[in-house]
């Protein structure tokens, strides 16, 4: 099989992927084998291929957010059968044994093992995956529009809970890329009233045609203070801006697993209750929930699709804000 490969996480390589032949994977017992169909390319992939997260595997294949068809099953392999179609997400696995995982928060397993990180992942024409953290995709989204909703949408729809924000208060989001542009759909359907704040003026444009009550820039006053407020830009200065754009007892959620770092600030903007708060992967309740959530509103994805061989080009366009909803590979696409 075809699968683009990482080697060596550098930040200044201008294509840290290359394109491999590859020995095709055969599935263990509880797993199964996908033929890739589509790829997300998501802001965790930058870190890993520009070293900003620690290297847990080389040579890697990246990608989590991932859709295709059941090729072969693993024996004991109940929950899928040949020829289905399946989704899968950053959350590879967990040890199903400790208190996180017993407590149904297996998003936090201190063993828990990534899709596209600890193992390789969909940037390649097949994958093996475990059954059980497997998921079907609901029949109205094409492989193209499912793909972003494994990873984009899934974290934003947990960092929208882990917000408190409810139906019809005011949210607040930080930067207005792939997550963004679905949890605002989201947002928008439990009657909230939406303020993005974004550099681009494409994407604040992108915004209102998707509900948006108002766009502007960081430091720029929206009509009222959001009661919640979600950070996408993976930049610790947007976390301080969003403290201080946010009303009092309200939550900022820092949805990134990188971020540069947070810079010192004056403790008047927590005071008044404000809650800062990070989230941290997902479970497999919360996939669940969202894909069934997101095919009755329905989430409407926006995607830029680019061939497998043009995964590079597709980092850099995400790596620049150039792409305006999601990056998506074409696997099937050499």
């Amino acid at each position: 099989m075809h699968g683009m490969v990482l080697h060596r996480p550098d930040p200044e390589l201008a294509s840290p992927l290359h394109r491999e032949d590859l020995p095709l994977p055969a599935p263990a017992p509880g797993e199964i084998l996908l033929k890739v169909t589509r790829c997300g390319v998501c802001h965790t992939d930058l870190h890993i291929v520009g070293g900003e997260l620690p290297v847990h595997k080389t040579p890697l294949v990246p990608g989590h957010q991932v859709v295709g068809l059941v090729a072969e099953v693993g024996p004991g392999v109940r929950r899928f059968a040949r020829g289905d179609r399946a989704g899968v997400a950053w959350l590879y696995d967990a040890c199903g044994r400790c208190d996180a995982c017993l407590q149904g928060r297996e998003n936090l397993c201190a063993e828990a093992r990534f899709t596209g990180y600890d193992v390789d992942g969909g940037y390649a024409q097949f994958m093996v995956a475990k059954a059980d953290y497997a998921y079907r995709i609901p029949g109205r989204f094409s492989d193209t529009d499912a793909a972003p909703l494994l990873c984009a949408g899934v974290i934003g729809y947990r960092a929208l809970r882990l917000s408190g924000i409810e139906p019809g208060q005011r949210l607040g989001l930080f930067g207005f890329g792939a997550s963004a542009h679905l949890v605002i759909q989201v947002a928008r359907h439990w009657g909230c009233e939406v303020y993005v704040f974004t550099r681009s003026e494409s994407h604040r444009a992108h915004a209102r045609e998707l509900g948006a009550a108002w766009a502007g820039g960081g430091d720029d006053r929206p009509p009222a203070r959001p009661h919640a407020a979600v950070v996408f830009a993976p930049a610790g200065a947007v976390v301080i801006q969003a403290l201080g754009q946010l009303e009092r007892g309200g939550t900022v959620v820092v949805n990134a697993i990188h971020l540069d770092r947070i810079p010192e600030f004056d403790y008047a903007l927590l005071y008044g209750e404000r809650v800062l708060r990070s989230v941290s992967n997902v479970t497999r309740q919360d996939a669940e929930e969202f894909l069934d959530l997101a095919s009755a509103i329905p989430v409407e994805t926006t995607a830029t699709v680019y061939p497998l061989a043009e995964a590079n080009a597709a980092l850099a366009a995400l790596r620049t804000s150039a792409v305006s909803g999601a990056a998506v590979l074409d696997v099937e696409r050499i």
